[in-house]
């Protein structure tokens, strides 16, 4: 399957699913022992490296976190070069007065958000996207 850049074209084929766990953003910093936990994000910045995992996990090890959140994966290939894609969907969120943590994969975007927000989030996305069908 070929990656979109149109933006009409992902807004209204998007299909928003919400996955089942709660997730923990967390932090190391660099010279600290990594911990053997399966992260779906990794990421490495100036200060340490951030991990979003099962927050359950991130407890069984012992690490501190924030933010529990629920994972909504939209299920459109969307390309890493579309312009506007999440600016659209952020804004869209914002004035709901939901915070978001979007991530990009190869293939699909995903949003980290409130926990207790998510079940609103999938409405609206639903919402969204038939409205640029």
């Amino acid at each position: 399957m070929a990656s979109s850049k149109d933006l009409s074209h992902l807004l209204g084929s998007m299909t928003p699913v919400l996955r089942g766990k709660t997730y923990v953003f967390s932090t190391v910093k660099h010279d600290d022992v990594m911990p053997e936990i399966e992260a779906v994000m990794q990421f490495s910045e100036a200060e340490g490296v951030t991990f979003i995992a099962d927050m359950s996990t991130v407890q069984e090890v012992g690490l501190a976190y924030e933010f529990p959140c629920r994972m909504i994966s939209l299920n459109v290939h969307s390309s890493l070069e579309a312009v506007g894609f999440l600016a659209v969907i952020t804004s869209h969120l914002a004035k709901l007065g939901v915070g978001v943590n979007p991530v990009s994969g190869f293939f699909h975007d995903h949003l980290f958000v409130p926990a207790d927000r998510a079940e609103d989030v999938m409405t609206a996305l639903v919402e969204l996207s038939a409205a640029h069908q």
